[in-house]
């Protein structure tokens, strides 16, 4: 267990600076979802099953899934004209 718990740590750390990093806010929503992922993994490896189930539900689908819709609906929306 000893070994897990840096690796995690670390690989929170990169999926959080992947979440920063990407430009294309499609990928930015995906990579929103893995952040949750890696962090309920975590949640789970330190002995919180009630917060690593919180994060799988709220960070890994319903966050991900709002700003998917989101931007799929600032994307659908037709261009204002000017008056």
């Amino acid at each position: 267990m000893s070994v897990i718990l840096p690796l995690l740590f670390l690989l929170t750390a990169c999926s959080g600076t992947a979440v920063v990093l990407v430009r294309d806010p499609v990928r930015q929503v995906f990579a929103i979802a893995a952040n949750g992922l890696v962090l309920t993994i975590l949640f789970a490896a330190l002995q919180a099953p009630d917060v690593a189930l919180s994060e799988l539900a709220v960070g890994s689908a319903a966050v991900p899934l709002l700003f998917f819709v989101a931007l799929m609906a600032v994307r659908n929306q037709p261009p204002e004209e000017e008056s």
